[in-house]
C-alpha cells in the first residue's frame, strides 16, 4: 500500500530523518514514539504529502505519493498544528474539503462522525474563536468526513476531554476492523493498544519495539533515547 524507501529529511544542515524505510499494509495500525523534536511529525507530514523528502521515495500502490494524490481523499491527515482558516466558520472549513453532496454532509452532522464529535454545537462559530479542544475536534472531522482509507494522526487526542478521547478510540477500533489503515503519534497509552506495530524514532531512524511496553518500561525506553539525543550518559 505505502512503501517508504530510504527517506531522508533535513532542516537546513540538521539531519532529521536518515534512510527511513517502512512498508505499510492495509489494515495496519502503526504507532510512532519518541522524544519531542525527534522527527515524528516530520515523518507523518512526508507520508501525508505536505512535505517532500530530501532523499528517497514514498510510494502509494507503486506510484509516487504527491500532493495531488494526498488531497484526492485517499488520505486523511490530522496535523499537530491547527489547520483551520481562522476567518471561516466551522461549517465553511469543513465544506472546503468535503467531497460529498449537501445531503450527505447534513447526514454526517446529524448521525455520522461529525455528530459524534459534537461539531453541530458550534458549527457557525468562526474558527478563530474556538477553544483548543474544539479546534482539534474540527481538525479530526475534516480528516474523517470523506471516509479515507488511510488516516495519518499526529497526536489526535491532544486537548480533548476524556469522553471525546474514548469516542475516537472506539471509532478507530471499528475503522481498523473494517480494513482502514492508521499511522499515529501519541502520548496516550490507551491508543497504543490499537497498534499492530510500534516504532521508536531516534537519531533519525526507526527502531521497531515491543507493542506491549507500557508505564515505567516505556518511559525508561523513551528517556534513554532522549538522553542519547542530548549526549547525556
Amino acid at each position: 500500500m505505502i512503501s517508504i524507501e530510504d527517506v531522508s529529511f533535513s532542516y537546513h544542515k540538521k539531519k532529521i530523518l536518515r534512510s527511513v524505510s517502512l512498508e505499510i499494509r492495509q489494515g495496519d495500525c502503526i504507532g510512532f514514539l519518541g522524544a519531542n523534536g525527534c522527527g515524528k511529525s516530520t515523518l507523518l507530514s512526508l507520508i501525508a504529502g505536505v512535505r517532500k523528502p530530501k532523499g528517497g521515495s514514498i510510494l502509494y500502490d507503486g506510484k509516487p505519493l504527491n500532493s495531488k494524490l494526498a488531497s484526492s481523499g485517499v488520505l486523511g491527515y490530522v496535523p499537530q498544528d491547527n489547520p483551520l482558516i481562522p476567518d471561516l466558520s466551522v461549517k465553511d472549513n469543513l465544506k472546503l474539503w468535503y467531497r460529498g453532496t449537501a445531503g450527505q454532509f447534513q447526514q454526517e452532522l446529524s448521525e455520522g462522525f461529525l455528530h459524534l464529535l459534537g461539531i453541530s454545537d458550534f458549527l457557525h462559530m468562526p474558527a478563530a474563536k474556538l477553544s483548543g479542544g474544539m479546534k482539534k475536534r474540527v481538525s479530526i472531522g475534516m480528516a474523517l468526513q470523506n471516509h479515507p482509507g488511510i488516516l495519518i494522526l499526529d497526536e489526535p487526542s491532544a486537548a480533548l476531554d476524556l469522553p471525546c478521547k474514548a469516542d475516537i478510540r472506539s471509532y478507530l477500533s471499528v475503522y481498523l476492523k473494517n480494513g482502514g489503515t492508521v499511522l499515529i503519534t501519541t502520548h496516550e497509552e490507551t491508543e497504543l493498544v490499537l497498534c499492530s506495530r510500534l516504532y521508536l524514532l531516534y537519531d533519525g531512524q526507526l527502531h521497531q519495539t515491543d507493542t506491549t511496553l507500557r508505564g515505567e518500561q516505556l518511559l525508561a525506553l523513551i528517556q534513554q533515547t532522549t538522553n542519547q539525543m542530548e549526549g547525556k550518559p
